[in-house]
């Protein structure tokens, strides 16, 4: 039965709630398709529900068509098998833990990497029962201490999360490889423009990752892109050499009074050479209570995941802690630097024998300082943040900047959690060797947001095909009567030939009809009204692109029928 507009439930709002900053969340509220139940929680009404239906069916089409399997975990877990993992504390705040009348503690999933070792570890015992890749689609929890922009970061949500065990690394990277076709294949036909990128595996570990990042202005995350090779980084993954300046003079170590000049910008302009001639310092303290230095190119700033990686959850100095150490904001350098302080420089700067730099001493910086001659560098590493307009580091022209939202990613995990579960299988030659296991994740509810980022205008979202709640409204503008009566029939015809369509039969002003049916975003409209029928035609409406013509009437259903089907996913 075709659905009628009079039935269907979405309460639409006129005006923009005020809770509301993303394109996205306004015009899901707007159009009724989800209502907000507390921070972070949200009900799916009828129309999101439809186009998330949809998007799990191409989901789950990929992920056939790749091997995988689907089953369904518990979304209870045990937090024994969390602390097996190690992540029970690790994970932080962001685990939803709860404990039942009996004592025993639970999370609510966020991720389910440790349920589903648990369950392989008994059953899978061979390299010959091997490669195996699971997915399930389920609810999924994270704390949120800032839970904010609607679907994009909520404390429930939906993902596609699916897990590989394999034998050989060679057999890892065919799974890996095939599950990142089969995300782009996603991002292409839900019609998002998204690039995959190099990213940081965060809390779900691994060294291996790629993030497909839905280019969006309202994006949380940075990213650096290349037009020239395709190269493509979260800017908190991105690595790179990055041109840095020698300091002035013959390279002669040589202090300079630079009162009050206790910034990057001000030093730079003192001795009037561009900032990546200076050397910014910065002082920490490590996650073990160990005091570093760390020193960056004086135009880049310390990379705060890069730097977490190398010392573990660490923080800049107080101005208790920077006097107990007898260093002084402003004028750090690694000059004299005092006793038991580490020094850890940026990879960049490792050929740069003359550096203008802090003295250690207020008012005071060094020219022609020199890493060997003058101080000792503890350990060289990788620490800066890469920038829009900072060399590509595989063919060496300019990165581009964007801001993206992570639709999903991809991880090679290796033995991560195999080992520490002791999930472990008998290899060719009969030894016990932990699983190699691949983590692939597609963040559902938060691309049907994604979608709508790149779909809309002012009017109101602009549906591609594949995902639409519906693709066609037949929209009447009469009461009842012959116009009633034919717009209903087209419907019924539409439906008949395979079409999602609705039928607009409300009692409303035209006005009222076209706003909603532009601000709900279906593809075509067929506007069905008294003058057109007496000439024997009705009016198609493109939704994108706003074109209209006159369709004979006998023929509208066959032509839309078409036209829907040629985009179908």
């Amino acid at each position: 039965m075709v659905m009628k507009m009079s039935r269907l439930y979405a309460p639409t709002l006129k005006e923009d709630p005020a809770e509301a900053e993303l394109a996205s969340h306004k015009l899901m509220l707007r159009a009724g398709m989800i209502r907000k139940q507390a921070a972070g929680l949200y009900s799916y009404l009828p129309l999101a529900w439809r186009s998330l239906r949809k998007i799990e069916a191409i989901v789950r089409d990929e992920m056939d068509a790749a091997g995988a399997q689907e089953m369904l975990l518990p979304i209870l877990t045990d937090a024994d098998l969390w602390r097996e993992s190690g992540r029970w504390n690790a994970y932080g705040p962001e685990l939803m833990r709860v404990t039942d009348r009996h004592g025993r503690e639970f999370a609510l999933g966020p991720t389910h990497e440790e349920t589903i070792t648990d369950l392989i570890t008994n059953e899978l015992k061979s390299y010959k029962q091997l490669p195996v890749n699971l997915y399930q689609i389920q609810d999924k929890f994270r704390d949120e201490m800032r839970p904010r922009f609607g679907l994009m970061r909520g404390r429930e949500f939906i993902m596609k999360d699916g897990y590989s065990f394999n034998a050989t690394q060679e057999s890892l990277q065919e799974t890996y490889d095939a599950m990142k076709q089969a995300y782009a294949n996603i991002c292409e036909r839900v019609g998002l423009k998204a690039l995959p990128v190099v990213a940081d595996s965060g809390q779900i570990g691994g060294d291996t990752s790629v993030e497909f990042m839905a280019l969006a202005d309202a994006g949380e995350a940075a990213l650096v892109y290349c037009d020239s090779c395709g190269f493509a980084a979260d800017e908190e993954a991105a690595t790179t050499t990055v041109p840095v300046s020698e300091g002035p003079g013959d390279g002669t170590l040589t202090k300079v009074h630079t009162p009050g000049l206790g910034s990057i910008e001000a030093v730079a302009a003192f001795f009037g050479f561009p900032e990546n001639g200076t050397r910014k310092s910065l002082a920490l303290i490590t996650e073990d209570g160990t005091p570093v230095v760390a020193i960056v190119p004086g135009d880049h700033e310390l990379n705060d995941c890069k730097a977490e990686k190398l010392f573990g959850a660490y923080h800049l100095m107080t101005e208790d802690e920077l006097t107990e150490y007898g260093l002084h904001k402003g004028f750090i350098g690694p000059v004299g630097l005092p006793e038991g302080i580490r020094l850890v420089v940026d990879e960049t700067l490792r050929d740069s024998k003359s550096w203008t730099c802090g003295a250690n001493e207020v008012d005071y910086h060094y020219t022609g300082a020199c890493p060997g001659r003058d101080f000792t560098v503890d350990e060289w590493a990788d620490l800066i943040t890469v920038h829009a307009g900072d060399p590509c580091p595989h063919c060496g022209e300019a990165l581009a900047g964007a801001r993206g939202i992570e639709v999903s990613q991809v991880f090679q995990l290796g033995t991560k959690y195999s080992a520490s579960m002791g999930a472990t299988f008998t290899d060719e030659d009969g030894r016990e060797k932990p699983f190699l296991m691949g983590c692939y994740g597609v963040g559902v509810s938060r691309t049907l947001a994604a979608i709508i980022e790149q779909h809309n205008d002012e009017q109101g979202i602009i549906w591609p095909v594949s995902v639409a709640p519906y693709e066609v409204s037949v929209i009447s503008l009469d009461k009842k009567g012959e116009a009633l009566d034919a717009a209903a029939a087209i419907a019924d015809e539409l439906e008949a030939s395979g079409v999602d369509v609705i039928f607009d039969d409300r009692a409303e002003r035209p006005g009222v009809k076209f706003a909603d049916n532009d601000l709900m975003g279906f593809p075509y409209q067929v506007i069905v009204g008294k003058r057109g029928l007496a000439n024997g035609t009705v009016e198609l409406k493109s939704r994108a692109t706003g074109e209209r013509e006159d369709v004979a009437l006998d023929e509208v259903a066959l032509r839309v029928a078409d036209l829907v089907k040629a985009q179908r996913a």
